[in-house]
């Protein structure tokens, strides 16, 4: 890949807060090579009171055509862009952007889409199932969200914001009405558990759901990438659940995100 690099690679850049546990530099770069295309994805460490000012900076940057966005600052991104996908649009959150006409910025919300991709890969399917998510932001919304358009009879969702869980489940219940409500820390009785917070990337981490309380068919989905198989997963697998990694989820959203960049509808 580092022969490609010339003046005339196209840059896209991935921001978060952290950044160091990102896998996608190396997966998306060597997706575009794969593609014949000479362009890198390149990781940039963002704090939240900078990124504004740093989108803006962005704008422009004339060989810079697109941004990938992380935590925690996918609700940010969309508020940069001039065109969202539907999908966007309803939850307010972007992870990709793309230069649109006369260079503005289009943004879609693909986490969704790569963690039920991910989670039927491995096995699981959505469809009449109960889903407890646990995690109101970013890639949570996506998830609850396409977990609904898949078919999933009920999602619960639990946060440690209150008021942030609750917006979430109103904005879905708009789009699915009848199969949202607000849920809690205990399993009980799901046949998916979606973990969308950081909750397990540091060892002192308290768990997002009692484990206690996990059973063997249920479906265990973790959208953290370090470590790949987090304290939840292994307390799942312990028990014979099938389990999903953020890595896999990374991996089923790739081709989406490279896709995206290019232009492609998705």
């Amino acid at each position: 890949m580092l022969e490609m690099l010339s003046g005339e690679t196209r840059i896209f850049v991935i921001i978060g807060h952290p950044i160091a546990q990102v896998k996608s530099p190396a997966g998306v770069t060597r997706g575009f090579a794969e593609r014949g295309i000479n362009a890198a994805l390149i990781p940039i460490h963002v704090l939240p009171e900078d990124v504004d000012s740093f989108i803006a900076a962005l704008g422009p940057v004339q060989n810079v055509d697109g941004i990938v966005v992380t935590i925690p600052h996918k609700f940010a991104a969309q508020r940069h862009c001039k065109t969202l996908s539907d999908r966007a649009s309803l939850l307010g959150s972007a992870n990709v952007l793309r230069r649109g006409p006369g260079g503005a910025w289009h943004g879609d919300m693909l986490d969704g889409l790569g963690f039920v991709r991910a989670m039927r890969q491995a096995g699981g399917e959505p469809e009449g199932k109960r889903a407890l998510l646990i995690g109101a932001g970013g890639a949570g919304s996506a998830i609850g969200l396409q977990l609904l358009d898949s078919g999933v009879a009920e999602l619960a969702v639990h946060d440690m914001d209150a008021g942030r869980r609750d917006a979430l489940v109103e904005r879905l219940a708009r789009a699915h009405p009848g199969r949202v409500r607000a849920g809690s820390t205990d399993p009980s009785g799901f046949g998916i558990i979606a973990n969308a917070t950081p909750m397990g990337m540091r060892a002192d981490d308290p768990l997002p759901v009692e484990i206690e309380k996990l059973a063997p068919d249920m479906f265990i989905g973790d959208v953290i990438t370090v470590p790949e198989v987090s304290p939840l997963l292994a307390a799942g697998r312990r028990l014979g659940c099938k389990t999903q990694t953020g890595v896999n989820m990374f991996l089923a959203q790739r081709d989406l995100i490279l896709d995206f960049l290019e232009g492609k509808s998705v």
